[in-house]
Formats: structure tokens, C-alpha cells, sequence
């Protein structure tokens, strides 16, 4: 009779361990697939806002002739943002594109007939609406790899997550000097 109350006993424990293992490892999936789904949204996003930007500059064009360097660095901006391959090339083209079309924001102040364009507003109520979704997704794929990283560090779930080759992930942060003000030489 003792024999089978720990034989039983041990078949609890086990099959609890187990269950608890399974229930880990699907909860660290759920979450990977989380920041996943985050990072998908800051990327549309910055799609979104790549491709509003020919547009945009087209329309400055035909009011800024002279300020060719600011449309280049635009152009130049936008192509390193497609090109970027890894979370912080994303966000280091990200940080040069935003700091381009602050400059370029500047500039417009020069050209009234410019600022009073239909289209062009449009163009920059979109662009604004975009920078906030971006804003949002970003602050959303923090939050989510915020909530994967402490789960793969805390205990007993290491073991699961280092078991399953469970990573750390990087968060979408801005390069330092993102902050500053660009400066605009006339």
C-alpha cells in the first residue's frame, strides 16, 4: 500500500510538472508572438508614412525649387528606412527620417503659398496622424517586449525559456540625440 501511495504520488507530481512545463512553454509562445504582432504594426506604419512622403515632397517641389538639399535628404532618408534590415537600422533610419522632415517643416514657414495648399496640408494631416500611429505602435511593441522579457527572465520560467532557446528581445528606442531640435542653416 505504500508502495503505490508514492509510486501515485510521484506520477502526480510529474504529471504536474509536465503540465506546468507545457503551460510555459505555450504562454513564452504566446508572448514571442505578441511583440511579433507589435513589431508588424510599427513596420506598417513606417510604410505608411514611406509612402506618403513622395507625395509630399513632389508637392513641396513645385514651391521650393531652391531647396533641392532638403528634398535629397529626404529621398536619401526614406531609402535608408526600405533598406533597413534589423530593429536598429529601423530605428536609426526612423530617427534620421523624422529629424529630415522637422528640417523640412522649417523650411516650409518660408513659402506661405505653399503652407495655404490644399493638397499639402492634406499631405501633412496625414503624415501627423502616421508620426501618432507610429508613436502608438512603438509604444505597443515596447510594452510587449517588455511583458516577454521579464517573463523569460523570472523563475521557474528561465528554465523553460533557456530550455526552448527563448531569446531576449530588443526594444524600438530612439538613437541618442533623436531628442534635439534639428538645426536649420538658411
Amino acid at each position: 500500500m505504500r508502495r503505490l501511495s508514492k509510486g501515485f504520488i510521484t506520477i502526480i507530481i510529474l504529471a504536474i510538472v509536465v503540465l506546468w512545463g507545457i503551460s510555459s512553454y505555450n504562454t513564452l509562445v504566446s508572448l514571442d508572438q505578441k511583440t511579433k504582432e507589435s513589431y508588424s504594426q510599427i513596420q506598417n506604419q513606417l510604410q505608411r508614412r514611406s509612402d506618403l512622403i513622395p507625395n509630399l515632397v513632389e508637392t513641396v517641389k513645385g514651391y521650393a525649387k531652391h531647396e533641392k538639399e532638403i528634398i535629397q535628404n529626404i529621398s536619401d532618408a526614406r531609402a535608408k528606412l526600405a533598406g533597413a534590415k534589423t530593429l536598429s537600422e529601423q530605428a536609426a533610419a526612423n530617427d534620421e527620417l523624422s529629424s529630415v522632415l522637422s528640417r523640412l517643416l522649417v523650411v516650409v514657414e518660408n513659402y506661405p503659398n505653399l503652407k495655404a495648399d490644399a493638397n499639402f496640408r492634406q499631405l501633412m494631416d496625414e503624415l501627423a496622424g502616421t508620426e501618432n500611429r507610429i508613436a502608438v505602435a512603438r509604444k505597443d511593441y515596447n510594452s510587449a517586449v517588455n511583458a516577454y522579457n521579464v517573463k523569460i527572465k523570472r523563475f521557474p520560467t528561465v528554465i523553460i525559456a533557456k530550455l526552448f532557446g527563448f531569446d531576449e528581445k530588443p526594444y524600438f528606442e530612439a538613437e541618442e540625440g533623436a531628442q534635439k531640435t534639428p538645426n536649420v542653416k538658411f
